[in-house]
């Protein structure tokens, strides 16, 4: 949750303050301002982290512990949320408030509106832009986000409906036709995740100069709005950059101080360097659009360098696909076969001027691009709208359906190629419970050959204990421990006996990041009661196991949880498993198993398995977002011991 402060009393005090603010109609305080004068225009949509936690509430109290020069002005239009936690807020209505030198003022209330609307974002920078213009000029958005597809504000009162690409940009022209050559504003700025990504900082070079966001999740305390704006106001002659850097610094120093900065990011990007940069990735995209005609396995390989790329948002079944990855990772792992993938990290460091990031989130670079992890043609084509560039678009509309439009066939010939390739994928190939055999030293095997290398994006398995007696399977969840010959087509398993668990106790648990360093994985809990993903790690370096805190993932909106909190003692966490019958053709379902109090003690880790039967099949994955799986192979764990049992031998 947002960190919360002792701010009850300040609260109560703000609300009898209200009485002597201007309202709607009347003169308003500080209208006209000096030179090297600042406005900061706040879109707080409070949503659910207002409502069920007090979020934005603990950000505005953080904001009144600063005392502003004459010369800066905050407006803030909040909405969006079914409850405000204080008792100024009007949740009923949309309200415009004003913070300076003086106080804070009510400014004006208008009807319930949706903050997730582009007419209602419009209202507000309109609003604020002829009442309180400055020298400078930064708009901020406090809320979720869900990256390039789903945008951000996400309205509680209107059914978590958001502001996607096209809504901000139609929004912000309306206000201040675009420029790319002088953008009217200083600086955009996003307190929400997933938001840095390079299509919207493609939006938003139209209008500021400076971006600053976030690739990952951003945890629940968020930006601390005491000290960038404490920032500001002892130093409102400030640029853009400055600003920019004062916002990441006292972003993660805040991190730090709650002990939620293990897998944070925060960049400040110079939207007017960023020509180069969309140059350079349409040069790339241009490059891998002819390179997937001339070669057939490009595809594949493509997708087994984004699985090993830093991607944000959780990307597994359970967590939802966000589908963005790091364009710098992305591109640095891509220059073997690409050499256009060079320019892109050049340019990307040329306009990425500063950035924070945790130690869990080492290869950041500024910002992320777009890359359908899971196949999905919906999300595919809300990418469409408003990506960068044109030679992505058409590259993944061929890797996910297979074909080209009729404007993607002229954009192809354009680049000097006419026909459209064809390429296997594992709907072309009979490995849909592939037999599997095993060494004389017990390891399982799955032998596809070669055409592996052509067809799928990664290898990797699923873990189940069997108990036929009681007719019932528990799915353990997906790993990646295996030996791959990706040239011969051959995937050896490491099994080893021993599964994660919290406490001891065994859960279902999902690999969600396959970093050089480490592995991140994701553990459906109920904490306190609600669902959550319990993050954890296992370092490589260290060889040990850490519990970097909980999350909710993406929703059926795209809208990603920034409720990321860390574990406290007290808390009550409850074991889920899948279970299904092992007779019949039922879907795995989550069952509640054991309640865990959480404890300063509180770990995870490996146990050895409990003696039983235990069933693994490889599960593969193509870049269509197609998987099949192989033939099973089965364990026996007796007193420490493992005993291996396929079909036939290898």
């Amino acid at each position: 949750m947002k960190k919360r402060k002792k701010w009850l009393a300040a609260l109560l005090s703000l609300a009898m303050m209200l009485g002597l603010a201007s309202c709607g109609g009347e003169e308003t305080p500080n209208k006209s301002m000096g030179a090297e004068s600042w406005s900061v225009y706040w879109y707080l949509c409070g949503s659910d982290l207002e409502t069920n936690y007090g979020s934005a509430t603990a950000d505005l109290m953080e904001m009144l512990e600063v005392d502003l020069p004459e010369n800066v002005n905050v407006v803030i239009q909040t909405g969006g949320a079914d409850v405000w936690q204080n008792d100024a807020m009007d949740a009923s209505k949309i309200q415009r408030w004003l913070y300076n030198s003086e106080d804070l003022y009510l400014m004006e209330e208008l009807d319930n509106a949706n903050m997730g609307d582009a007419e209602t974002l419009y209202d507000l920078l309109d609003y604020a832009n002829t009442n309180y213009p400055a020298d400078n000029v930064a708009v901020i958005f406090w809320n979720h986000g869900g990256g390039s597809v789903s945008g951000v504000s996400f309205d509680e009162n209107y059914g978590y409906d958001s502001l996607s690409l096209m809504e901000l940009y139609e929004a912000f022209d309306a206000v201040w036709p675009a420029d790319a050559e002088n953008p009217a504003l200083e600086l955009i700025g996003f307190d929400t995740c997933l938001m840095a990504t390079i299509d919207t900082a493609a939006v938003f070079q139209n209008f500021a100069k400076y971006m600053v966001a976030s690739e990952e999740w951003e945890p629940g305390n968020g930006w601390n709005y005491s000290g960038w704006l404490g920032a500001l106001a002892d130093a409102p002659w400030m640029n853009g950059e400055e600003l920019g850097v004062a916002i990441c610094d006292s972003y993660y120093e805040g991190c730090e101080m709650y002990g939620t900065e293990d897998q944070v990011t925060l960049s400040l990007t110079d939207l007017t360097k960023l020509g180069s940069l969309l140059e350079a990735y349409e040069a790339f995209g241009e490059e891998a659009f002819l390179t997937a005609v001339e070669e057939p396995s490009f595809f594949a390989e493509l997708g087994r360098v984004a699985t090993t790329s830093e991607n944000y948002g959780g990307n597994t079944r359970e967590q939802g696909y966000a589908n963005m990855v790091d364009l710098g990772h992305f591109a640095r792992q891509t220059a073997w076969m690409l050499p256009s993938a060079q320019a892109v990290s050049d340019a990307l460091e040329e306009c990425v001027l500063y950035q924070v990031s945790g130690a869990y989130r080492p290869e950041a670079t500024g910002l992320s691009c777009y890359y359908s992890y899971n196949g999905d043609i919906d999300d595919f084509n809300g990418y469409i709208d408003m990506g960068a560039g044109e030679a992505f678009k058409h590259l993944y509309k061929l890797e996910l359906t297979g074909d080209l439009a009729d404007d993607g066939k002229a954009f192809l010939e354009s680049l000097g190629a006419e026909d459209v390739p064809e390429f296997m994928t594992l709907n072309d190939v009979d490995w849909i419970s592939m037999p599997l055999g095993v060494t004389e030293d017990g390891a399982a095997i799955l032998d596809l050959g070669p055409a592996a290398y052509d067809i799928l994006t990664s290898v990797g398995f699923s873990l189940f204990y069997v108990d036929e007696e009681s007719d019932m399977m528990l799915l353990l969840g997906t790993d990646n421990d295996i030996d791959a010959d990706w040239e011969n087509g051959i995937f050896y398993d490491n099994f080893r006996g021993v599964w994660g668990a919290i406490d001891g106790c065994l859960v279902y648990m999902e690999l969600s990041l396959e970093g050089e360093d480490y592995n991140q994985y994701a553990v459906p809990i109920l904490l306190n009661g609600e669902e959550y993903n319990l993050q954890v790690v296992y370092d490589f370096n260290t060889e040990e196991w850490k519990i970097l805190g909980a999350t909710k993932g993406l929703d059926d909106n795209g809208m990603a949880g920034k409720e990321m909190r860390l574990l406290e003692e007290g808390d009550v966490i409850t074991t889920i498993w899948q279970l299904a019958s092992y007779s019949g053709d039922d879907d795995f379902e989550m069952y509640t198993v054991e309640d865990l109090v959480v404890s300063e003690d509180t770990s995870f880790g490996e146990i050895e398995l409990p003696d039983g039967n235990y069933s693994m099949v490889f599960e593969m994955w193509d870049a269509m977002g197609n998987y099949a799986y192989s033939d099973a192979v089965t364990f026996d764990c007796i007193d420490g011991e493992i005993y291996t049992t396929v079909y036939e031998d290898y």
